[in-house]
């Protein structure tokens, strides 16, 4: 998907994108191939591929589900890596208040730097584990929606991620091909820790035979205390 395509395709869905959007992504593009050889940030550099794979793969949520974007909400994103999905998410509505939570320095001062060169607003952050930034309580049971791309099962992923959901809220997990095993996997983890599946959306990506599924959990409980538990237990134990 080349960039041409990848506006085209923005564009069916009702997303036509100023001048400054469209250098914001390739400016993305330019910094992500720089700085990944240094740092690991992706092993997917060719542009066409990082169009279609990172930008267009990060804003299906927005496609998919718009209603659940609009207005002034605020969006955490969980191991977002290299700001995928949020950043994408953000140049696309830039009203949108972003927090981004990963482990590694290094990815967040690339990110810190991309930010600055992107001109975002209201771009917000967090070394952590996700495990303890669900117990701090300035970012517990805060946010609209968390997002997850490509960081864990969802057994494990609902225990780092609606932690944070405030109740009413909803957790997006931007997952591969046929993820409903993992789901059905996920189903004790999720009524523990206050969720429901409210939606599940198998797409394909533009020209491509790329399976994708976005699953969307409501919080509909508050999570109990213990958890998230210890940060790693939740991977070597998920509930």
């Amino acid at each position: 998907m080349n960039p041409e395509l990848f506006l085209k395709n923005l564009a069916q869905h009702g997303y036509q994108l100023s001048e400054k959007q469209k250098k914001q992504f390739e400016t993305y593009y330019q910094e992500l191939v720089t700085v990944n050889e240094r740092v690991n940030l992706t092993r997917i550099v060719d542009r066409d591929e990082v169009y279609a794979k990172h930008f267009y793969d990060s804003v299906t949520p927005l496609l998919t589900f718009s209603d659940l974007f609009k207005g002034d909400k605020t969006l955490c994103d969980v191991g977002a890596g290299a700001g995928f999905p949020s950043l994408p998410m953000k140049i696309l509505q830039p009203d949108l208040r972003i927090t981004i939570i990963d482990s590694l320095g290094k990815r967040l001062k690339f990110l810190e730097e991309l930010i600055a060169k992107l001109d975002l607003s209201n771009v917000t952050l967090v070394h952590a584990r996700a495990e303890d930034a669900g117990q701090d309580q300035h970012l517990r049971e805060k946010f609209d929606l968390t997002t997850a791309r490509a960081v864990a099962r969802m057994s494990v992923l609902s225990e780092y991620c609606l932690p944070l959901v405030k109740k009413g809220g909803y957790m997006v997990a931007l997952k591969g091909p046929k993820a409903q095993d993992e789901l059905k996997d996920a189903t004790k983890a999720l009524k523990v820790l206050g969720g429901r599946v409210d939606k599940v959306e198998e797409l394909t990506l533009p020209d491509s035979d790329d399976e994708r599924t976005l699953i969307i959990i409501n919080k509909v409980m508050p999570t109990p205390k213990k958890y998230p538990r210890q940060a790693g237990t939740p991977n070597r134990k998920p509930l």
